[in-house]
């Protein structure tokens, strides 16, 4: 990836498609809270019982599996719609759509007599923002060149900060002040942000090489189906090219490097994640308030989370991706031992604070990096269905080995923990050092 300098790495935030992700990102992040704890708040607050409610963290499941979909969006064409918008844009609009009718339609229910459908719909809107994710996603890497991916990630985080806001603080005001059901009508109102930004976006160039075609008919003739005729045949050759070919495509196209990057991709975020699940209880455990952590997540969090993002995309202008990747490692794991400090210490407002920015700051530098790296991994011909797989490997290990997070605090106590999770982060370390070490060896040998 080229290198450029500081001037062309600030002025990337004022290109039109990097601005205008700000707003998709707005789109993506506003029904992730309505269909989790801003509906569980709105659940008890009409009287359902926790066991209820607890079933409707399931719902969650959705946004997990949504690699299963992502081959059809990636090669199934919408009527009328994908002719009049393009490909990504005529299935943004479908899933925003979606989203804007199903809050409208839990707007008009009743949680003590209407559960069981608005569990339905809450399902469907679950479905339609992962499907709306899986779209942004393979826009977001096809609309802008390799060496702004991380500038418009900043972006998408800013935007979907901002959401969260809008749908958690927001939601609840307006709850407050008028009820649940305005509530969800106003969160509905607000998906048009989204759609108005699709409707004025550019659908994005779609290319596929001819080496993505001649593999694709390779593997169809190595299964048997290429050139045969009949619906199962038919069925069989989609299937082989939709879903097959873009995971044969990536290990055909990285070699035994590819088994490298994969296992990055699932031990990047390991640190962060694991040390995520444990912040809050401890926080409590210290003897802090509830207004005090809100505070300090609210306002040291949030905007050292947009500054770290924004400042990691333009190292990634200004460096490359290898380099800002692996300071995000490092960052991310070093910051993890300032709770080590904070755990050893008397509770104190001011190094609350000063950790958290720094967590958030680090946080934000290695998610944007972080992107802009799986982003670059992707063939244009299956953006959609390999960038929904990497990101599901992203979080998959870090998740389950999060489970485990209590029992070690159980057993050897706060600062052992976060010392543990910093740990954790070592593996990642290494194995971004190794991959620059084995792409330097790989672009050495071009060169000779």
């Amino acid at each position: 990836m080229t290198e450029h300098s500081w001037k062309q790495a600030f002025s990337a935030y004022l290109q039109p498609r990097i601005l205008g992700m700000s707003f998709l990102g707005f789109s993506a992040g506003l029904p992730f809270l309505l269909v989790f704890s801003t509906l569980s708040a709105w659940l008890r607050d009409a009287g359902i019982t926790l066991s209820v409610i607890g079933f409707f963290s399931w719902v969650g499941v959705t946004y997990s599996i949504k690699v299963v979909w992502a081959p059809v969006i990636d090669s199934l064409k919408l009527p009328f719609l994908t002719h009049l918008l393009g490909k990504r844009r005529s299935w943004m609009l479908f899933a925003q759509i979606g989203i804007a009718a199903g809050l409208m339609a839990l707007a008009e229910l009743n949680p003590q007599t209407q559960i069981e459908l608005i569990a339905g719909i809450a399902v469907f809107i679950a479905f339609c923002s992962a499907t709306q994710d899986i779209v942004i996603d393979a826009y977001r890497i096809e609309a802008v060149q390799p060496e702004y991916q991380a500038a418009m990630a900043a972006m998408y985080v800013f935007g979907y900060r901002v959401a969260l806001l809008a749908s958690g603080a927001g939601a609840f005001y307006i709850a407050d002040f008028i009820g649940w059901n305005a509530a969800y009508s106003a969160m509905a109102l607000l998906m048009f942000i989204g759609i108005t930004t699709t409707m004025l976006i550019r659908e994005p160039k779609h290319q596929q090489d001819a080496k993505t075609k001649e593999l694709e008919h390779k593997i169809e003739a190595n299964l048997g189906v290429r050139n045969k005729k009949g619906l199962l045949a038919r069925l069989s050759i989609w299937f082989s090219d939709a879903v097959i070919s873009p995971f044969a495509e990536f290990f055909v196209r990285n070699g035994k490097l590819g088994l490298w990057i994969l296992s990055l991709i699932a031990l990047y975020k390991m640190s962060d994640i694991t040390m995520g699940v444990m912040a809050n209880p401890f926080y409590l455990d210290l003897g802090f308030s509830k207004q005090e952590i809100a505070d300090v997540s609210k306002i040291f969090g949030f905007f050292m989370t947009i500054f770290g993002a924004s400042l990691g995309g333009l190292l990634v202008i200004r460096y490359g991706l290898m380099k800002p990747l692996l300071l995000g490692a490092i960052l991310v794991a070093a910051t993890n031992l300032l709770f080590v400090l904070l755990a050893l210490s008397e509770p104190n407002l001011k190094l609350l604070a000063l950790v958290v920015s720094a967590d958030n700051l680090s946080g934000g530098i290695a998610t944007s990096v972080f992107i802009a790296y799986l982003s670059s991994l992707t063939n244009s011909a299956y953006t959609a269905t390999q960038y929904a797989l990497f990101s599901s490997l992203m979080t998959l290990p870090a998740k389950l080995l999060g489970g485990l997070s209590g029992l070690i605090v159980d057993g050897y106590g706060y600062d052992m923990f976060f010392l543990y999770a910093s740990f954790t982060g070592l593996p990642a370390i290494i194995l971004v050092i190794h991959l620059m070490r084995l792409q330097d060896k790989q672009e050495h040998s071009i060169a000779n």
